[in-house]
């Protein structure tokens, strides 16, 4: 058999072995599965919860003397916004020491990513029941919770970021006998902020998302509503909660995708 036909033949064998593994991952993940069963009750509580947002308790929107979807929503709004600007800047010194051509030692690369690591492991819903019980409920739990999550992985983006960027900026500035923080301030910074807030807004809705989900634990914002309207049964008030979450979210999304496309 000629060299080239063994190539093909090696090649066509590997895909084969390939999508063979695949296929029984997906069987062996599946077969684990617990078979789909619908309660007798399912369809009708699917059908109140539909009926819920198609009918919506309009009340609910503002109400001037308690509790109402529109306060829900600021202070889910606020959680997000607190807890992405307390990310922003601890992410700051953890994102240029994770970079390998701006810290000085391997070891301050290795530690940082380290600590980047270790924050990504725990899920915001994880890090909303610690601070609840070390801070007791409310929205500063939820406050906590983003700002602490979101540093893993804002950190993690931008010292990518700063590991690609151009050095001649740099060089030429130090050849000229310019002195490291100015070095830092006119030959990094500029190239890095651009992908910086581009990356806190994305995170920006990453985490007013999860704040709709982490009042559901007792972190503060809608979802403490959510889940008391959903306790007893009140189809019509979690349509509204839900309505007004999806239109929050969508119009926080297309914001912010706007400000986006201009700073990249």
């Amino acid at each position: 058999m000629k060299p080239k036909q063994r190539g093909k033949t090696f090649i066509i064998v590997r895909r084969v072995l390939v999508t063979l593994a695949v296929v029984l991952v997906y069987i062996w993940a599946f077969a684990g599965l617990p078979l789909l069963e619908l309660k007798e009750t399912s369809v009708e509580i699917m059908s109140a919860i539909f009926a819920g947002l198609f009918q919506p308790d309009w009340g609910y929107v503002y109400d001037p003397g308690g509790e109402d979807l529109l306060r829900g929503l600021l202070d889910t709004l606020a959680i997000a916004l607190l807890g992405t600007f307390i990310a922003s800047i601890l992410c700051i010194p953890f994102s240029f020491m994770a970079s390998k051509n701006v810290a000085k030692t391997k070891t301050m690369v290795g530690s940082s990513k380290f600590v980047l690591s270790f924050i990504r492991v725990f899920p915001d819903i994880v890090l909303a029941l610690l601070f609840i019980k070390a801070v007791g409920p409310g929205a500063f739990a939820g406050v906590l919770a983003l700002g602490i999550g979101a540093v893993g992985m804002l950190g993690k983006l931008i010292s990518e970021s700063v590991e690609g960027i151009d050095l001649s900026a740099r060089e030429a500035l130090i050849a000229t006998g310019g002195n490291p923080v100015k070095t830092f301030m006119f030959a990094i910074v500029p190239q890095v902020l651009p992908n910086f807030f581009s990356f806190v807004l994305y995170r920006f809705e990453v985490n007013l998302r999860a704040a709709t989900i982490l009042g559901v634990i007792g972190a503060g914002g809608i979802g403490t509503p959510l889940i008391f309207a959903l306790s007893v049964r009140d189809w019509e008030r979690v349509g509204i909660i839900l309505l007004g979450i999806i239109v929050m979210v969508t119009l926080i999304d297309a914001i912010s995708s706007k400000i986006r496309a201009r700073l990249i």
